[in-house]
């Protein structure tokens, strides 16, 4: 889970120290000053990734609205290439609208610079919507990494050859990573390192970096002659085995399969099964997927370890990767092993079993674990995703409920809708899954805005609710449970967002007394109980409200629960302002604003910082109102919106914008709200959140 808004710009960490390519640095930061669209191109493991990284990190301060990265490695086809874009960006698109028309609003005041990384599989794709971008934003500038161009109108194509062979940068690379001469570290390398026939394995490795740095971690395991007399005696036939590949396709293929030859069977069978990540994973991962045969429990960790020191696998703190390239290679291997269909399907069961225990743990102390973890395993809840549906809908279907509630909440709206829409298309299964899909997708969709749909889905999810409940039951004897309340939750949602808080206070209260118990019983009911004291707040009964709002707030606080709390503190926050007491109504923004920034809500933080200006406001700090309303305007435009919300806030916000400009003056109101609006929100929300305007 990112935090909302951290910086302008994000940029991948460089796990290792960059070397030499000074030249092609210089050349890539002049064409990058002149071009807007700019692919590096070259063979696999040239180092387009790194060099366009550096590049990026270098260029970043001449560009106003930052720098972005986007890696589309894990995307295994272009249905989710905009909203990979959206996210890299930090557009948390809550629109309805088509997601590249949106996406190009978006960019087109902005002057940015946008990497897209890997961009090979995707090529025809890229160039179209690159295209569509660069027409509707003119200081968007976009540097690619691909094997080849990409073919749009304006390209230039920046080549990477591999470093010289008998030159100082390839020496220079082979020696740092072999003996760890890098961020203060050493490593002890067997024998003596000679010049002589280090320089014989830069020439034989044609300089290609990827194979460099796999020589040298067989180097600080053997020593650097007895890689180059290995390289003597089986390098050439390995190429002979890859003449089907271009010349330096072949010897970066022979450099891989060398590496795999010098590793154990154990430790091939494990990079082979690993090959289902496509995006980092961590070891309880690796061990649920890989662990069959030989590889246990006690001997996956080791063999684990064992690919790292080879620089077969990248360790990035506790989680880990595989390059594209070696992944591509092992992949063959599990096809070879006649495993790559069960090791996927165990991969899917993996991320069911873990939607499941999440949905469980929603309501407790693991909530804003869970929410990491569904932002750590985008990539492989994708995954599973798209090979659920090709080869099991009901599984599907069962995966894509909590999963698009924890996606809904975060920001990715459009992906949630997605995979709801074909989960619900493509299974036919009746009962509780269907029904949580239908929650979810109508939750989804009233965020997006479309009431029209979403009530359509509501009346969907309570027939559903009533199939899973009732009908099913044996001797008739069904009663209403977790979907029914489900069910309530998202028609009494639709009701308080569309003006209609009777209806709300209705449907849920008829379903709270059918389905008796404590607010802490489950997930459903809290949020139940939450519409209620939206509902009341609604019709003016603020005193009722306060009381129900402050117990169940006790209720989440002692369940360690957030994301119902911050809801709570932002009614108790509107009450305040509608009942007169503005300080109360101050402290209960900020409580608000706390617990959406540790689930890494924009829109949530948007909705408080919307309340807490008009909190200030009617509270006497007019400058601080205007900073933190010029922060909110931030935030609200990261979602795509215009500012939402209940629709009493919108008469609040424009009541005590008024207030604040008495307060001040408009001039000076003006000045502090655009500050604030053009400088980097997280800076803004760290303001509003210690009560210190920017001066």
């Amino acid at each position: 889970m990112g935090d909302t808004a951290l910086v302008r710009g994000h940029l991948p960490d460089e796990n290792t120290d960059f070397v030499g390519r000074r030249a092609e640095l210089d050349r890539l930061s002049a064409e990058l000053a002149g071009h807007r669209l700019i692919t590096v191109t070259g063979v696999a493991g040239v180092g387009k990734t790194r060099l366009a990284l550096r590049v990026a990190r270098e260029a970043a301060d001449g560009f106003p609205d930052g720098a972005w990265w986007a890696d589309l490695t894990p995307l295994d086809g272009d249905r989710l290439l905009v909203a990979t874009l959206s996210d890299a960006v930090d557009l948390s698109d809550h629109t309805p609208g088509m997601p590249a028309g949106a996406l190009a609003q978006w960019l087109a005041p902005r002057r940015l610079l946008l990497v897209l990384d890997s961009c090979d599989h995707l090529a025809e794709s890229c160039a179209g919507l690159l295209a569509d971008l660069l027409a509707a934003a003119p200081g968007l500038t976009v540097l690619a990494t691909s094997r080849r161009p990409l073919g749009v109108d304006g390209e230039r194509v920046f080549s990477l050859e591999p470093l010289p062979s008998g030159g100082r940068d390839a020496m220079s690379l082979l020696r740092q990573r072999a003996t760890g001469q890098r961020r203060g570290g050493t490593a002890r390398v067997p024998g003596q390192w000679r010049a002589g026939p280090a320089s014989e394995i830069c020439v034989r490795l044609e300089g290609i970096p990827l194979a460099l740095e796999l020589a040298a971690a067989q180097i600080r395991i053997q020593g650097v002659d007895a890689v180059r007399a290995q390289l003597d005696s089986r390098f050439d036939l390995l190429v002979h085995e890859e003449r089907v590949w271009p010349q330096r396709h072949q010897t970066l293929r022979a450099a891989i399969g060398w590496s795999h030859e010098l590793c154990e069977p154990l430790e091939r069978l494990l990079w082979a099964r690993l090959t289902v990540f496509r995006g980092p994973f961590d070891l309880a991962s690796a061990s649920f997927v890989c662990e069959g045969g030989p590889l246990t429990p006690d001997t996956l960790p080791d063999a684990l370890d064992t690919l790292v020191r080879c620089s077969v696998v990248r360790k990035e703190g506790n989680r880990y990767r595989l390059l594209d390239t070696i992944r591509e290679y092992g992949a063959g291997w599990l096809e070879r092993l006649g495993e790559t269909e069960a090791v996927a399907d165990r991969h899917a069961a993996s991320c069911l079993e873990l939607a499941r225990r999440a949905d469980a743990e929603w309501l407790g102390p693991r909530q804003l674990s869970w929410y990491t973890t569904f932002d750590e395993r985008h990539t492989d809840l994708r995954t599973a995703l798209d090979r659920l549906l090709r080869t099991d809908p009901d599984g599907a279907l069962a995966l894509a409920g909590p999963t698009a509630f924890f996606w809904s909440c975060c920001g990715r709206l459009r992906e949630a809708r997605d995979y709801l829409e074909q989960a619900l298309l493509l299974s036919e299964a009746r009962g509780p899954d269907r029904a949580r899909a239908l929650w979810a997708l109508g939750v989804t969709l009233t965020l997006q805005g479309e009431f029209g749909a979403a009530q359509d889905v509501s009346e969907q999810c309570a027939r559903e609710a009533r199939h899973a409940e009732y009908d099913r039951a044996p001797d008739d004897r069904g009663r209403p449970g977790e979907r029914t309340l489900d069910a309530a939750y998202l028609a009494g949602l639709i009701a308080l967002l569309t003006g209609r808080p009777m209806a709300a206070l209705v449907v849920v209260g008829h379903v709270l007394a059918a389905v008796p118990g404590d607010p802490a019983d489950s997930a459903a009911r809290l949020r139940c109980r939450l519409v209620r004291v939206f509902g009341l707040t609604g019709l003016g009964r603020f005193d009722e409200a306060r009381t129900e709002a402050l117990a169940l707030r006790d209720v989440c606080l002692g369940l360690q629960e957030h994301w119902t709390r911050a809801y709570l503190d932002y009614q108790l926050a509107l009450i305040g302002l509608l009942d007169g007491d503005p300080a109360a109504a101050v402290t209960h923004a900020r409580e608000m604003l706390e617990g959406k920034r540790l689930l890494g809500d924009s829109f949530g933080v948007a909705l408080g910082l919307d309340v807490l200006a008009a909190a200030l406001a009617a509270d006497g700090d007019g400058e601080l109102a205007a900073d933190v309303s010029g922060t909110g305007e931030a935030y609200w435009r990261s979602t795509g919106h215009p500012q939402r919300g209940v629709p009493e806030l919108h008469a609040l916000r424009l009541k005590y914008e008024t207030t604040a400009r008495e307060t001040i003056g408009s001039p000076a109101y003006e000045e502090i709200f655009l500050r604030a609006l053009s400088g980097l929100p997280q800076d803004g929300l760290d303001r509003a959140l210690r009560g210190a305007p920017r001066h």
